[in-house]
């Protein structure tokens, strides 16, 4: 299945990876990894996870307060928004396709 990022969720994920590195060394890129194996799982079974409308759903990660959050489209993943769950959580909406 074909993935893409929407450019601003992309600038999301580039802005944690550097607040994590500037937090510890290495740990944006454990974050990162976090990120991209939800990323996998979204691919493998799209359908599984949190729906938060009728085409957009969210996929939690398990060590870091984030959520991708993602629609499906044919066959075709849009990575919406990789948010920070405890901030500003309407934020995304207006990137819906």
């Amino acid at each position: 299945m074909r993935r893409r990022f929407h450019p601003e969720a992309e600038a999301e994920l580039n802005d944690a990876v550097d607040y994590y590195n500037e937090c510890q060394e290495s740990l944006g890129l454990e974050f990162a990894k976090e990120v991209y194996a939800a990323i996998e799982s979204i691919c493998e079974f799209p359908l599984a996870w949190t729906p938060l409308s009728q085409n957009t759903r969210r996929r939690l990660l398990k060590r870091f307060p984030y959520g991708v959050v993602y629609q499906l489209k044919g066959d075709e993943i849009i990575i919406i928004a990789v948010m920070q769950l405890n901030r500003k959580p309407g934020y995304w909406p207006h990137r819906k396709d």
